[in-house]
C-alpha cells in the first residue's frame, strides 16, 4: 500500500497579542493511495488547522513551528509542501489536491453562477475554452447527480438547496480529478437523508477516480461508514490512531471511549442515558503539563503529569495514554 500524503511531527502556532499559541503539536499521520483517513475530535482539536496547513491556506498570523508534509504529485514527484515555492503549491491546489469546505453557502461566491465557479478550475489548470468548460461542467454536475445539469449550471448558489450546494462543492473540488480530496465536515449542515446521499456519492466517486480522502468530522457515525483508518485528535494532538474496525470495537484511550459513549448506538437498552465527557476542552494557551486530557479523565493520576506520546498497541493501533485500557476491557 503506497502513501499519498505523509504528515510528520507537524506543529502550528498562531501569533497574537499575548504571544504565539500552539494549535498543533507534533501531529503525524499518513493517507494511503485510494483510502480514507478520518480525523476525529471535538471543535478546536486541530482538525481543520491540519487540513489548512496541508493546502497552504493557513491564516497570515499562522506559523509552521516544525515538522514536514510530503505529497506524491500526479507526475510522480515527491513534493515537500512546506518548502515548495508558492507557484508549485498553487498548481497542486485544485489539480492534485482539492478541498470541500464546511459550509457551501459561505464558500461559494454569490455573485457568480455555479457553472462559472466550477469552470474556473479547469480554466486555471487546463486552459479550456468557454465551450469546452461548459461541457466539462455539465458532465461533472451529472456525475454528482444534480438533475437538469445543463440548466442548473446557470443558477446562483442561493437558488439551490443545501444538498444541491454541497454537490456543487464536490463537483468544484473534483472537476480536475485530484489525487487527494480533503473533506472538512462536508455533511454537518445537512439533514440525515441528504447526508447519507452525500456520503454514498463520495464513496462512489472515490472508487471511480481512485482518489484518497482526508475526512474531517466530529461525527463518529459518519466515520464508521466512510473511513478505512482513524486518527482521534484532542487539544492539538493525536491521542489514538489505527484501522477503523479495531479502534471502534476496542478503543483504548479514555477520550476515544468517552466519544463513543456519548453518541447513540444501535442495541442500547430503552431509557439508557448517553454519558457526556465531563469538563471542557482546555485553552490551548494553558494546557496542563503531561496529558492534556487528564483534567477530564477518570483514570488520571500522578503519572499523567509526565509527557506522553503515541505508542503501539496490539491490532496495529497507537495510543497516547499512560493508562490505556486493556483490550478485553475496552468495549463501550
Amino acid at each position: 500500500m503506497t502513501t499519498l500524503l505523509s504528515v510528520e511531527n507537524l506543529s502550528v502556532g498562531f501569533k497574537g497579542h499575548g504571544g504565539t499559541v500552539t494549535a498543533l503539536r507534533n501531529v503525524s499521520f499518513k493517507v494511503a493511495t485510494g483510502k480514507t483517513l478520518a480525523l476525529v475530535g471535538e471543535s478546536g482539536s486541530g482538525k481543520s488547522v491540519s487540513s489548512l496547513a496541508i493546502m497552504g491556506l493557513l491564516a497570515s498570523n499562522a506559523r509552521i513551528l516544525g515538522g514536514n508534509i510530503r505529497f506524491s504529485a500526479r507526475d510522480g514527484h515527491d513534493v515537500d509542501l512546506l518548502n515548495a515555492k508558492p507557484g508549485l503549491r498553487r498548481s497542486l491546489r485544485g489539480a492534485d489536491m482539492a478541498m470541500i469546505f464546511q459550509e457551501p453557502m459561505s464558500s461559494l461566491n454569490p455573485l457568480f453562477t455555479v457553472g462559472d465557479q466550477i469552470g474556473e478550475m479547469v480554466l486555471v489548470h487546463e486552459g479550456l475554452d468557454l465551450a469546452a468548460r461548459r461541457r466539462r461542467v455539465i458532465e461533472m454536475l451529472e456525475l454528482v447527480e444534480i438533475p437538469a445539469a445543463s440548466t442548473r449550471l446557470d443558477q446562483y448558489p442561493h437558488e439551490m438547496s443545501g444538498g444541491m450546494r454541497q454537490r456543487v462543492m464536490i463537483a468544484l473540488a473534483l472537476i480536475c480529478r485530484p489525487r487527494l480530496l480533503i473533506a472538512d465536515e462536508p455533511t454537518t449542515a445537512l439533514d440525515v437523508t441528504v447526508q447519507a446521499q452525500i456520503l454514498d456519492l463520495m464513496r462512489r466517486l472515490q472508487t471511480e477516480m481512485g482518489m484518497s480522502i482526508l475526512f474531517i468530522t466530529h461525527d463518529l457515525g459518519v466515520v464508521a461508514e466512510i473511513a478505512d483508518n482513524v486518527a482521534v485528535m484532542y487539544a492539538g494532538s493525536i491521542v489514538e490512531a489505527g484501522d477503523v474496525g479495531p479502534l471502534f470495537d476496542m478503543p483504548a484511550h479514555p477520550y476515544t471511549r468517552g466519544l463513543m459513549a456519548s453518541i447513540p448506538r444501535p442495541g442500547r437498552k430503552p431509557g439508557t442515558k448517553l454519558v457526556p465527557i465531563p469538563g471542557v476542552v482546555p485553552a490551548l494557551s494553558a494546557l496542563p503539563s503531561g496529558c492534556a486530557f487528564a483534567p477530564r479523565c477518570g483514570l488520571a493520576d500522578a503519572d499523567c503529569s509526565a509527557p506522553v506520546s503515541l505508542r503501539n498497541l496490539d491490532l496495529g493501533t497507537q495510543v497516547a495514554c499512560h493508562h490505556p485500557q486493556l483490550r478485553e476491557q475496552a468495549h463501550v
